[in-house]
């Protein structure tokens, strides 16, 4: 659900304070406001008041009293102006943490910054920013098609306010109906085994799109279960977050596509469609631009759901994640009892499509 905030001047004279207030309480999510604010604002009923004393949200200024706030179970909000990447590394420091909610004013370029950001931080806190109209609010809403968590209004006059609203309104309503679109079944399966299997010709997909966390593609090397891939969403100490890639293991194996139906990434090229998955089972297509194809050290990855046994070969190399129930975790990190994400449908094709009647055993 996209928010929306009002952050009130403490220059805004008091008869415009409480006339915005009141013509805006029935639908703003949450207010940064003054300490000496509160008082009108909870008389007003408003939901949700981020201040740096007294309020329901404590306003943090720096990494420090955000890492304290959280030890004492405070939820916290960061405001920060964004000039240069410097800042974007605070975002991400303050999201770390995590604050429950970062509010980003970009003073100069607006939809770089904020890509960049949804695709760092996305699912880790709530990233709001702020807007002066209606184009800006609707800019930040679809940047990246996925948008920012919503929107903070700098903005006395309730009519303007209002028209923002509206903007909002609109998306949350537009997303209602895409929360209702078919989801593909995951399951949670067990890893049984992890082992090395030595080097072999893997398949780097990179696509059209930009993923975030949780999302990814379906692989495996039986077409009867497929392990959820995390696209290269994270940033790490020695490598740059490449969003548009999943590493998605040797040349023989299987890869889900549109229409339920599975191709050898061998066969991928340039135009090709493949479905992007999330751990909800939320679908979308996109259209391969590359496909990499490189030597490399592999691992052999078993898991196990209700006695049914699937596998997947993957690189052997810390930036592969396999999508989990809560989070996702590097295939070095697996072990024996840790719970991954699969897909579970019935084996045997022919030539990427199930044939029922055709019996065909997958081992």
């Amino acid at each position: 659900m996209r928010e929306i905030w009002i952050k009130i001047e403490k220059e805004l004279p008091l008869e415009d304070k409480s006339t915005l207030i009141q013509n805006t309480v029935k639908y703003c999510d949450g207010y940064i406001v003054e300490p000496k604010d509160i008082d009108l604002l909870r008389q007003s009923g408003a939901n949700r008041i981020a201040s740096k004393s007294g309020g329901d949200i404590l306003l943090v200024e720096s990494i420090d009293e955000a890492i304290e706030a959280k030890s004492k179970g405070y939820q916290t909000i960061a405001v920060i102006n964004i000039k240069d990447s410097r800042d974007l590394g605070r975002v991400s420091e303050y999201a770390e943490i995590p604050c429950d909610y970062i509010a980003i004013k970009c003073s100069d370029w607006k939809v770089i910054p904020v890509e960049n950001l949804i695709a760092q931080i996305h699912g880790k806190c709530k990233l709001l920013a702020f807007v002066s109209n209606v184009d800006e609010a609707k800019l930040m809403l679809e940047t990246l098609e996925i948008g920012v968590d919503g929107v903070v209004i700098e903005e006395s006059n309730p009519e303007a306010v209002e028209s923002i609203y509206q903007a909002v309104r609109s998306t949350r309503t537009r997303l209602a109906e895409l929360e209702k679109t078919e989801r593909l079944a995951l399951l949670t399966a067990k890893v049984v085994e992890v082992k090395q299997i030595g080097s072999g010709a893997r398949v780097c997909v990179d696509t059209c799109e930009l993923m975030r966390e949780g999302e990814g593609m379906l692989v495996g090397c039986q077409s009867s279960g497929l392990f959820l891939v995390q696209a290269e969403v994270l940033e790490t100490p020695y490598v740059a977050p490449r969003p548009f890639r999943v590493n998605a293991g040797p040349v023989a194996q299987y890869v889900l596509v549109p229409g339920g139906k599975t191709r050898y990434l061998s066969e991928l090229k340039a135009g090709d469609e493949v479905l992007i998955v999330d751990r909800e089972g939320r679908m979308r297509n996109t259209n391969v631009c590359r496909v990499k194809v490189e030597w490399r050290p592999m691992l052999l990855i078993e898991a196990e759901n209700k006695g049914r046994r699937v596998k997947a070969r993957l690189q052997d190399a810390e930036t592969i994640r396999l999508v989990t129930p809560e989070g996702h975790k590097s295939v070095t990190d697996l072990k024996a009892g840790d719970e991954i994400l699969v897909h579970v449908q019935e084996g045997g094709r022919h030539f990427g499509t199930l044939v029922k009647e055709e019996r065909v055993i997958e081992v």
